[in-house]
């Protein structure tokens, strides 16, 4: 039988519900950023995958992002609109299509998140090299298990 101390049972408990408010008041600073930039949640969060890892094919963004290929078209035509992405031809395969960000947009969107940007770095300057590996392992590894969770719902 699995023996978990009540001080770490309560540990943990509170760990999962910080996570659950961040994941919650990053959704509320995601919403109000995207209502500044008249964008919907979803091309944002778009508009995000793009920025980390584009370019992308559009069938390697839905995957990231976790949308059906078919759903990308309308957020694709808004980004583009926007004037957030472009549709570029690839240069390995003169049929594929490749979604790139266009970075003379991103000085607005880094200034909407720059409160938080300068709360994160007054926070992790209160911890040692070590720990911010570790926080940083620790998040990874949620990240993985959240994928993993995710697609189990597939």
């Amino acid at each position: 039988m699995n023996s978990v101390s009540p001080a770490r049972r309560k540990a943990t408990v509170e760990l999962k519900g910080s996570l659950r408010e961040l994941s919650n008041q990053l959704s509320l600073l995601n919403r109000r950023v995207g209502s500044r930039l008249e964008m919907k949640d979803v091309d944002l969060d778009c508009l995000d995958v793009i920025n980390r890892l584009g370019p992308l094919s559009p069938k390697a963004l839905a995957r990231e992002a976790g949308l059906h290929p078919a759903t990308l078209t309308g957020i694709l035509d808004r980004l583009e609109k926007g004037g957030w992405v472009v549709r570029e031809r690839d240069p390995s395969d003169r049929r594929a299509t490749l979604i790139r960000g266009l970075r003379e947009r991103n000085a607005e969107l880094l200034g909407l998140f720059s409160g938080m940007n300068s709360s994160l770095d007054e926070i992790c300057a209160d911890y040692r090299e070590a720990e911010l590996e570790l926080i940083t392992g620790f998040l990874r590894r949620a990240v993985a298990a959240g994928r993993g969770a995710t697609e189990d719902l597939i």
